[in-house]
């Protein structure tokens, strides 16, 4: 059963409220123009991809680069609505998922559509316990909300290397873990704050530096076109839903979102923010 988050969780990061604020809209709104299968993150384009195609692309890609196929337990940090965990289970033979999301109704949503071997839990990476360790851990677009917006840079590197010591505990020996996250290229570049009121994003060069006493860096690659070009769809989809997501949330929420996608689009369109795509190898 989902339960609602306690005080102690996300201690340093982005609230809980926040994140209800930022994916609470309507999960009818987001099928609208994210897609059916609710991906609510940068797809991975080859030529002649549609975004559907496109976000399946991107969830194999995540499942390759942290070995998972066919592996007996995984973890997501971050889930969403689930559907990187269904592809797991149902097209790449794994044994048992566990997602963690911070909100309810994303979980919510999940237990409203079981697949056997997924269990999410509305839960803080930092108050995870596992009955045993890991195969493979998979976060997407969740790195973004472990720092809240203003924090000194010493205690935000403390977090991110407090992130990758629970993931090398929490990993077999000579597991991976693949992580996709936006970055800043220069310090103080925010998420719009109409949208993630608190996020606080990481320099391209935190997560690596995190993660080097504990894990040996694999693959990076910089995919800020296969963003902005996910961000023009979206925008694209919702102005030819308009009448019918304005009748969902309301005609503000639409116009606001609207806004927020093309100023993210313009950020890495400038350069000003890129998006990361990593895999580590634990040491």
């Amino acid at each position: 059963m989902v339960e609602t988050l306690t005080a102690k969780t996300n201690r340093t990061g982005t609230s809980p409220e926040a994140i209800v604020t930022n994916y609470d809209t309507s999960n009818e709104f987001f099928r609208l123009w994210i897609g059916p299968e609710l991906i609510y993150s940068c797809a991975l384009f080859e030529d002649g991809d549609d975004l559907a195609r496109a976000q399946i692309r991107k969830l194999d890609h995540h499942i390759a680069a942290a070995g998972a196929d066919g592996a007996s337990r995984v973890l997501e940090i971050g889930c969403g609505w689930g559907a990187l965990m269904r592809r797991l289970v149902t097209r790449f033979g794994v044994e048992r998922v566990v997602g963690l999301t911070l909100n309810p109704a994303q979980a919510r949503w999940i237990e409203a559509h079981p697949t056997p071997g997924v269990e999410v839990r509305v839960e803080d990476w930092r108050d995870h316990k596992a009955e045993e360790p890991y195969d493979a851990i998979i976060s997407v677009a969740a790195l973004e909300t472990f720092v809240r917006r203003g924090t000194d840079p010493a205690e935000k590197m403390r977090v991110y290397r407090a992130f990758f010591d629970f993931c090398h505990r929490m990993l077999v020996d000579d597991g991976r873990l693949s992580i996709q996250t936006i970055a800043c290229v220069k310090p103080s570049t925010p998420i719009p704050a109409e949208i993630s009121p608190e996020s606080e994003l990481p320099l391209i060069s935190e997560p690596i530096a995190a993660a080097e006493e504990k894990f040996e860096l694999l693959a990076l690659r910089n995919d800020s076109d296969h963003y902005y070009g996910t961000l023009r769809i979206w925008d694209d989809n919702l102005a030819a839903c308009h009448e019918r997501a304005a009748a969902l949330v309301g005609e503000a929420t639409v116009t606001d979102l609207r806004q927020y996608l093309r100023s993210l689009a313009a950020g890495f369109e400038r350069g000003q923010i890129c998006l990361l795509r990593m895999s580590f190898l634990k040491r």
